[in-house]
């Protein structure tokens, strides 16, 4: 059987965090875009 050494909680996770506050970031940002695209589109293309 496996080791059991794995504590929960021990783990280092600061690439992880950094890597999802980036996906944040980036979605937000793509659907601020989007919104704003729809908007220039609905008031100078009816």
């Amino acid at each position: 059987m496996a080791d059991q050494d794995h504590k929960h909680g021990e783990m280092d996770i600061s690439e992880q965090e950094k890597t999802f506050a980036g996906f944040m970031r980036m979605s937000v940002n793509v659907g601020l875009i989007s919104i704003a695209i729809v908007i220039v589109l609905a008031i100078f293309f009816r």
